[in-house]
């Protein structure tokens, strides 16, 4: 059964990861002539009308990776003092789910962005001061650090790169997909040790 919300990798033609388009997106690309290269493996084969004189039917395969032309904030992304946007579902993707003081798994609806140091003790809402929490725990820490509330932080938080901050935006990303962004993880990257 094929799979139609299945997301297509999207880069520029370095090979600099951009976003993830759904396959209409792809598809628009490919008909507009924006679309350099595919690699991956073959997600879609879409089937277009009967050509009049030749009696043949077009079709257009999507790879799971596309590589397309034009002007793109790639080389913006790839500066050292870029940050990727913030969001509870990529904070929670990068922590993995995971209540980073009692180490349970939860879903979404469990969780909560904890600051680290407090925003009443001059903490901000960044990368590096966040981590995902349960509610319980959460709670209990309340406005204090998690020395003053006697917890301690199971990893440091950090800052994804622009290729980690991709994957962390993925649904379902795969496995030819994963490879390719891996190949754009820093050395150092905790999601590498993560994932395997």
């Amino acid at each position: 059964m094929l799979n139609l919300s299945q997301q297509v990798l999207r880069t520029d033609l370095s090979g600099m990861p951009l976003d993830w388009v759904d396959y209409r997106s792809a598809a628009r690309l490919y008909s507009l002539g924006q679309v350099v290269y595919g690699c991956g493996n073959r997600l879609f084969l879409l089937h277009g009308g009967i050509n009049a004189a030749t009696k043949r039917r077009s079709t257009l395969e999507i790879n799971s990776i596309i590589a397309t032309h034009g002007i793109h904030h790639a080389l913006n992304k790839l500066k050292d003092g870029y940050v990727p946007p913030l969001s509870n579902r990529t904070l929670f993707q990068r922590d993995d789910y995971i209540c980073l003081y009692c180490g349970g798994r939860f879903s979404a609806r469990q969780l909560s962005r904890d600051h680290v140091r407090p925003i009443s003790q001059g903490g901000e809402d960044q990368w590096n001061n966040l981590v995902t929490a349960c509610v319980r725990c959460n709670n209990h820490k309340a406005g204090r650090t998690p020395e003053a509330a006697g917890m301690e932080l199971l990893a440091v938080p950090f800052t994804p790169n622009h290729a980690e901050y991709i994957f962390l935006m993925g649904r379902n990303v795969l496995a030819d997909q994963m490879a390719f962004l891996r190949a754009h993880f820093p050395r150092s990257s905790p999601l590498l040790r993560r994932l395997g």
